[in-house]
């Protein structure tokens, strides 16, 4: 496991399931709609019951690199924040990237939450490279710990080994 100090909060690296971290929340990466389907999110619809997916289709969606959040239903998060992430190729993904990041940042802060866990978003269906992912996301969680905020931990929490070794490259 991996950790960096910024000002008062601490950057986690750690490899394993998502929806098993016991922080107050957790980050989907969400599509535009909301849809809780496969990869993290079809995880979070497993583990957390349907009230995510029924809150998610109250909120009706989201713009990329936008952020809401619902409750985490029967996960051990309290909330679910749902990022959305850019698909690759359609213009500006690492600008939308870094928006999705920050927004939940900001979310955090709004809701006063202290701990949350990131998976690597975009990766997955929606083709983003992983080095490009792990470069972005943590400049992002760095610039946004360097101001003012109440968040003490930030857990980037990845699946795979490959994952987990971009990131950790990346973090050091």
């Amino acid at each position: 496991m991996k950790e960096i100090t910024i000002k008062n909060s601490k950057i986690r690296l750690v490899q394993g399931d998502i929806t098993e971290l016991e922080t107050e929340a957790i980050v989907n990466a969400a599509n535009a709609q909301l849809i809780l389907g496969g990869g993290v999110a079809g995880a979070i619809r497993k583990k957390g019951g349907p009230t995510i997916q029924e809150e998610c289709s109250k909120i009706g969606g989201t713009y990329v690199g936008g952020a809401v959040i619902t409750t985490g239903g029967n996960l051990k998060a309290k909330y679910v924040i749902h990022a959305v992430g850019p698909r690759m190729g359609e213009g500006s993904e690492d600008e939308k990237l870094k928006n999705a990041t920050l927004n939940t940042l900001k979310l955090m802060d709004e809701k006063e939450l202290k701990s949350v866990a990131f998976p690597a978003i975009s990766t997955g269906i929606f083709g983003y490279p992983v080095n490009r992912c792990a470069k972005i996301m943590i400049s992002a969680v760095k610039e946004y710990l360097s101001a003012e905020t109440k968040i003490e931990e930030v857990i980037l929490c990845l699946f795979t080994d490959s994952d987990f070794g971009q990131f950790n490259k990346e973090l050091n």
